[in-house]
């Protein structure tokens, strides 16, 4: 039986193996190892890789147990799969299939072959992205908050795990599930007073005046602050204000405290080797997880030690200024942002070459290794294994 509110399965079947989470595969395909299920919505869903059989295409599925969630989270949830309908971007990651069967909800969406840009900082960039690879990134990141503002909602939830990349090279943003709307009867709003239902470790992302909670409420542009910390997070690998208490942050923020590239060291060097770095799994996006688990299993579970002082060029310095503003309506507005100077080195990675250099060392999930064994799709038993049910061959869980 599906919830009542939530849409229906369209008559198509998808075979999960009835084995424990941490064993929830049917077992090699075609002789490559499966990688290991992946977390989501505050680690209360599970994201598993598929292959679509018929056309050979790779998909990510999320599916979350409504049963164990709260009133809440299932708005979020329903949030999620309404906008998801309404919304039409190209750096947006929209589902292509949401249903639900007795109490799971299943979301199909295309696979993020890179992952998050989190998964990339613990994995191939453990002292930061150069400035290229985070102009691609948040370049991206802006097309897609232009188009939402513009559309009358605020995100709320702009941070690295919530920036995807496809093993083609496009950026998306996900995590829909945070989005609030702006519009009140027909008209635009200034301001909305809703604080987001959220896990604690979202709090360093957030800005002063939605953390504030006060008569003046907070607009689009806290979603530029967002952008900002995450600017800093790309460029060194560690989150700011990620070692603090709660109240602590919250004041530093109030008092127009912001973090600063790190080669104008916001803490004296010797006590960056104290602090505690973002971990993945938690509030990540979908289809994030899944590369996360296949590309970090003899990784360590942490972020490594921040560096010391790089050197950074002035236009990212003026972008990070100018995001981590204290006041919102002194922040440029997403449009403005484009076209900063910052982002002119995004038109010199459009072709596939440069964009894979960009991209180096990292690889891309499903992308032929070296150190992998030739793909052979013969009909053995490790291939596609025989079944009675004729729908249960469509679909490939790796």
């Amino acid at each position: 039986m599906s919830h009542p509110l939530l849409p229906s399965p369209p008559g198509l079947l998808l075979h999960l193996p009835h084995s424990s989470p941490a064993n929830q595969h049917r077992g090699p395909v075609c002789g490559r190892q499966p990688p290991i299920p992946g977390k989501g919505f505050n680690n209360m869903s599970q994201v598993h890789m598929a292959r679509h059989i018929p056309s050979g295409q790779l998909v990510a599925v999320k599916h979350t147990n409504l049963d164990e969630c709260t009133e809440d989270e299932l708005l979020q949830l329903m949030n999620e799969v309404l906008l998801s309908r309404r919304f039409r971007h190209p750096n947006l990651l929209t589902s292509r299939l949401v249903f639900s069967s007795c109490c799971q909800l299943w979301v199909l969406t295309p696979l993020m072959g890179y992952g998050s840009a989190d998964s990339l900082l613990r994995t191939y960039f453990h002292d930061g992205m150069s400035e290229s690879l985070i102009a691609y990134l948040l370049h991206g990141v802006l097309k897609a908050l232009q188009y939402l503002h513009r559309m009358g909602y605020v995100h709320r939830g702009v941070k690295a795990s919530h920036i995807l990349l496809s093993g083609e090279g496009r950026v998306y943003l996900s995590g829909l599930h945070s989005v609030y709307s702006m519009m009140r009867e027909g008209k635009r709003v200034r301001a909305v007073f809703d604080m987001p239902h959220h896990s604690p470790a979202l709090l360093p992302w957030l800005s002063p005046e939605l953390l504030r909670q006060d008569l003046h409420g907070y607009g689009v542009k806290s979603d530029i602050y967002s952008l900002g910390i995450v600017a800093c997070e790309l460029v060194s690998g560690r989150v700011p204000f990620q070692d603090m208490p709660p109240t602590q942050m919250l004041l530093q923020k109030l008092r127009g405290s912001h973090c600063c590239l790190l080669d104008v060291a916001p803490f004296p060097l010797g006590e960056l080797s104290g602090l505690k770095l973002s971990r993945s799994g938690v509030d990540s996006g979908i289809g994030e997880s899944v590369v996360t688990g296949s590309l970090t299993r003899t990784a360590t579970a942490e972020r490594p030690q921040s560096p010391g002082p790089k050197n950074h060029s002035a236009t990212l310095h003026d972008l990070v200024q100018l995001c981590l503003q204290q006041q919102p309506d002194r922040r440029p507005s997403a449009s403005t942002l484009l076209t900063h100077a910052f982002f002119k080195q995004v038109k010199r990675h459009h072709t596939g070459d440069s964009f894979l250099s960009l991209m180096y060392p990292a690889v891309p999930l499903g992308a032929p290794s070296l150190d992998d064994p030739p793909m052979s799709c013969s009909p053995t038993p490790s291939c596609h294994p025989p079944t009675s049910d004729p729908t249960e061959g469509m679909w490939d869980f790796s």
